[in-house]
């Protein structure tokens, strides 16, 4: 702490000497352009994420940590003048980066609210109740919200904060930790969304894909066999479920809710939150599937809606051309005031206590807007700092003489900027078109390579403290963030290195068919191994 605070006064004093020892430039008779920062474009540009991603790794709380991301590179970019940083602070990186995210923060605040009415109803507690009769073991908690995962797959934020409000009564009563929940949630939110056509994912991709001599549609069709980082996410998540063991430091998260019941671990105080919203009332199972129907039926037509298909556009050009940041908060807000109508007509939730559901939705969702806000505006410095283009530079000019390898490299590439940037989609906008000037379209490596980009993009945003998805399902399952980024990051990372060797041999051997098995029989023999040195880790110590 003493350190800190030296280093605080450090700061102060390099902003004091900075603000006061300036001597006074003289005005020109017009108007300059702004000097621009030497740190951008170079090394530098990538020190204010990564300063983010060790701070809250290493003191395990990230508000401050995104804060003191930003700070620095506001710092980087007005080159230490004290109220250039902080008006840049102030308005490039939080005003701005709420305002890109308004619509996600109108949608969570809906969902908030959303799951909030379905409680105070009883029809979660009814749906829990009917979980506990049907589904008898732990596994088949897990292997449910599995499957709900992958049913809900239109959206990666829809799907992180619908499976969890949905399935983490179920999870609890079976004595599954949150960590591994909200591990199942983003392994079906993010990866799910990659490999399905119809999801604001596609529709992401697609935008990015002009130039190809492909439509962009089904360029990313042609692309989901080879994208092997998803494929084996999915299968990962069924064989560690099913071989029934845990590593890393998932390990002790599950072994505490098994033997003690505590599913938080880290985070009890979460549960007198939760008790808090729970009514006595008598809900029945449709009050929770009907609302839940109505939301994903809405929230397909919303984002459709948008994208024109009102105005002769076919469903898959209007999922290509739609906007989720627009359509989801559109779908949400008519299924909220449906939903309403439908309690009040069964007569389980008046209209004054749906109303106060409401207020207590945006309460629930405040730690996740907040962080959202936080690293968008991460985000801001690291796109005015070049980051972007730095990395698009070196990767461009790395391209020649290693065709072959192009694929395992872009795999990589993209999984660092994902990571450190906290986004998939600004990861699509920077190298898929560096990957469509550099294929030949007529090449299986075009669609190796753009598999490579996609897989890299969900391999980084999955395990990133600050991506939005991660966020997204640590609210979904009420899970502590930074539990939920320790506990997964082995398990992205073990994929991530059959992935990378998967991508090394299709960039020589273009099938699909034949890479694919290979890297599924790898990743299983992996776990095979990883379960043996754990069984006897634990045979030691005991």
């Amino acid at each position: 702490m003493k350190k800190l605070l030296l280093l605080l006064l450090l700061v102060v004093a390099v902003f004091a000497m900075q603000s006061f020892g300036a001597t006074e430039v003289p005005v020109a008779e017009e108007a300059t352009a702004p000097v621009k920062s030497p740190l951008c474009g170079t090394i530098w540009s990538l020190a204010p994420a990564l300063l983010a991603i060790v701070l809250a790794l290493i003191f395990k709380e990230v508000y401050s940590a995104l804060f003191a991301g930003v700070v620095l590179g506001a710092c980087f970019i007005t080159q230490f003048a004290l109220t250039d940083t902080v008006d840049f602070v102030v308005n490039r990186g939080l005003i701005e980066g709420m305002q890109a995210t308004t619509g996600v923060f109108i949608f969570l605040v809906i969902l908030g609210s959303f799951v909030c009415m379905i409680n105070k109803t009883g029809a979660a507690q009814a749906f829990g109740q009917w979980a506990q009769r049907n589904i008898k073991s732990r596994i088949g908690s897990q292997l449910a919200t599995f499957i709900l995962g992958i049913l809900i797959f239109i959206d990666d934020y829809f799907n992180c904060l619908a499976v969890g409000s949905v399935m983490r009564p179920v999870t609890d009563a079976k004595r599954v930790s949150r960590a591994k929940l909200a591990f199942i949630i983003d392994a079906t939110a993010a990866p799910i969304c990659m490999i399905a056509p119809i999801s604001s994912w596609a529709a992401a991709v697609s935008q990015y894909s002009t130039g190809t001599g492909y439509n962009g549609l089904e360029l990313f069709i042609q692309a989901i066999p080879y994208n092997f980082y998803s494929l084996l996410t999915l299968c990962f998540v069924v064989m560690l479920v099913l071989m029934r063991f845990d590593y890393g430091p998932m390990r002790r998260y599950e072994r505490n809710a098994i033997q003690n019941g505590d599913v938080h671990t880290v985070l009890p105080e979460q549960s007198v939150q939760e008790q808090e919203l729970k009514f006595e009332r008598h809900g029945k199972l449709c009050d929770l599937i009907v609302p839940v129907l109505l939301l994903i039926g809405i929230e397909t037509f919303a984002l459709v809606y948008v994208g024109g298909i009102l105005e002769g556009k076919s469903f898959a050009d209007a999922l290509s051309a739609t906007d989720a940041t627009v359509g989801l908060p559109w779908g949400a807000i008519i299924a909220l005031v449906l939903t309403v109508a439908f309690y009040r007509l069964r007569g389980i939730l008046s209209f004054r206590a749906a109303m106060r559901c409401i207020p207590q939705g945006f309460i629930a969702m405040v730690p996740a807007i907040l962080i959202l806000t936080l690293a968008t505006a991460l985000k801001n410095v690291t796109s005015a700092l070049e980051a972007r283009e730095f990395i698009a530079f070196h990767m461009e000019h790395a391209s020649a003489g290693l065709v072959n390898f192009l694929p395992a490299v872009i795999f990589v590439v993209a999984a660092i900027l994902a990571f450190s940037t906290g986004t998939s989609w600004a990861t699509f906008g920077i190298l898929i078109p560096i990957i469509v000037s550099t294929f030949d379209p007529s090449s299986p490596l075009m669609f190796i390579g753009m598999s490579a980009c996609l897989a890299g993009a969900v391999a980084g945003d999955h395990c990133s403290p600050i991506s939005d998805t991660t966020i997204m399902s640590s609210a979904g399952a009420q899970c502590d963030h930074l539990s939920h980024v320790s506990t997964q990051l082995p398990y992205v990372l073990t994929i991530s290195a059959v992935s990378f060797a998967a991508f090394l041999l299709a960039g020589f051997v273009h099938n699909w068919f034949i890479v694919f098995p290979l890297a599924l029989g790898s990743l299983f023999i992996t776990l095979l191994v990883l379960k043996k040195y754990s069984a006897k880790a634990q045979a030691d110590k005991a």
